[in-house]
């Protein structure tokens, strides 16, 4: 008898996104917080932006040359969890490091900067890649709503940035250090909990636990097994190989536009506190809690619009957000009102969650499901390099108002109005059509049977 086609995630699918949500929290938190807050006390946000940005990039190329390995690699699952095991530990023994306020700083300098990099590499490669690359393997056509609803993480942990400052800070009216564990003890039992959820709960694929591949529920059991073993040798014997995927311009296209979305989105919130502080009248705590709930609003409607209409439109939907995020930003500061300045961060909370949406959801939507983790595996880590300049660009274009921080701000709002239009611009000429003849070419080559699987994509 066939079964019903279910529309919801199902409970291993929910379950997956709560280890997704707990792994994005944990890469906002643990590589932010330091710069964005307590820098002072870790060397300065400039010393500290660079190991960030140092940190990201190796593990970028860590990125690439697990994508290449995919094909060989037994369990992603696995292999998050024991990344996910070192960014965890390696997070806990950096927050223990005592604050000396009779020196102004942390006791041991040296073995923070070694922690916060280790952070930095092993973060970047568990909690926006490995578990990325599991939503795809479980949600191939809905990924872009699954995503929608994990990226939530990313406005959720700016938009308390603000709690976060007055619990850490609160004992230093008191002559105290601030209270860095205790504030940051909530997400390390997340991250905690998440990975723990991941060890025992969590697969490479649905149908090893009896699921279906986006919960569809009109596939037999045997169907659904035999689809998987069948992409399981597939991805052995990938077409997109990384020679093939960097040939491509749109993977050039897709990885520039999602490293713009990176750098306006966690790039910006790492000045967050800086910029906000300039508009008088503007209560930072407040500003920040408007940009948890629009970006959970915006996580999960780009999310939808991404299903319903395609990656291609909703990537340029979000840019054209991006857009009217630099306008209002250039208005604030040259009015000096807060109100623009207000809206302009709820702009960028909308697309924050899309920021790492989209590199899942474009890989997924315009290539085969078995070709996904090794055009994945190009895609982020292209985007992944821009993110972690990110920081280290924001902190320069801040630095070129001479102290000034509403100066500094205009630089930043223009190079977001920059970016937008040229992300418009770039995702325009994304062109499906050119993907599938770039795929027909490739399996011709290979021997493989051309058959019409992406020309329904949208």
């Amino acid at each position: 008898m066939e079964q019903k086609k279910s529309l919801g995630f199902g409970a291993r699918g929910w379950i997956l996104i709560f280890v997704m949500f707990s792994g994005m929290v944990s890469f906002m938190v643990f590589r932010n917080y330091p710069v964005n807050i307590l820098a002072d006390f870790y060397g300065g946000a400039a010393p500290l932006g660079r190991l960030l940005t140092i940190g990201s990039i190796v593990g970028v190329v860590i990125q690439i040359v697990l994508s290449r390995m995919f094909g060989r690699i037994k369990s992603v699952k696995w292999l998050a969890v024991i990344i996910g095991v070192i960014a965890i530990v390696a997070a806990y023994c950096m927050c223990l490091i005592p604050i000396d306020m009779s020196i102004g700083q942390c006791t041991n300098l040296g073995l923070f900067k070694a922690l916060f990099f280790i952070v930095n590499v092993a973060v970047t490669t568990y909690g926006v890649f490995l578990v990325s690359v599991l939503a795809g393997q479980w949600f191939p056509r809905r990924k872009g709503t699954v995503m929608g609803v994990a990226t939530i993480a990313f406005p959720f942990a700016n938009g308390i940035t603000g709690i976060f400052a007055g619990s850490a800070m609160s004992p230093l009216a008191q002559g105290m250090p601030p209270a860095v564990f205790k504030s940051f003890l909530p997400f390390l039992i997340l991250a905690t909990v998440g990975l723990i959820v991941c060890i025992f709960a969590v697969t490479d694929y649905p149908e090893q636990v009896g699921a279906y591949r986006d919960n569809d529920k009109s596939l037999t059991p045997e169907v659904a097994k035999a689809m998987m073993e069948e992409e399981i040798e597939n991805k052995r014997t990938t077409v997109w190989t990384a020679g093939h995927t960097l040939a491509t311009r749109e993977v050039w296209f897709a990885a520039i536009v999602c490293g713009f979305l990176l750098i306006g989105s966690a790039g910006v919130m790492t000045q967050s506190n800086a910029i906000v502080s300039a508009f008088e009248g503007l209560n930072f705590t407040l500003v920040m809690l408007g940009v948890a709930v629009a970006g959970a609003i915006g996580s999960y409607a780009i999310g939808v619009l991404d299903t319903a209409v395609g990656t291609k439109k909703a990537m340029i939907v979000t840019m054209g957000i991006m857009v009217l995020a630099g306008v209002l930003g250039i208005v604030a500061v040259a009015t000096g009102a807060g109100a623009p300045l207000a809206v302009s961060f709820i702009c960028i909370a909308l697309y924050m969650g899309a920021s790492s949406n989209f590199s899942v959801s474009i890989s997924a939507q315009y290539w085969r499901r078995e070709d996904f983790p090794s055009v994945f595996g190009i895609i982020n880590p292209i985007s992944n390099i821009f993110e972690a300049c990110g920081p280290t660009i924001v902190i320069a274009l801040m630095a070129t108002g001479g102290g000034a921080a509403i100066l500094g701000a205009r630089s930043v709002f223009i190079f977001l109005l920059f970016m937008g239009v040229l992300g418009v611009i770039l995702m325009s000429l994304f062109s499906k059509k050119h993907v599938k003849a770039k795929d027909d070419k490739y399996r011709e080559a290979a021997g493989k049977v051309l058959d019409d699987a992406l020309l329904d994509r949208k």
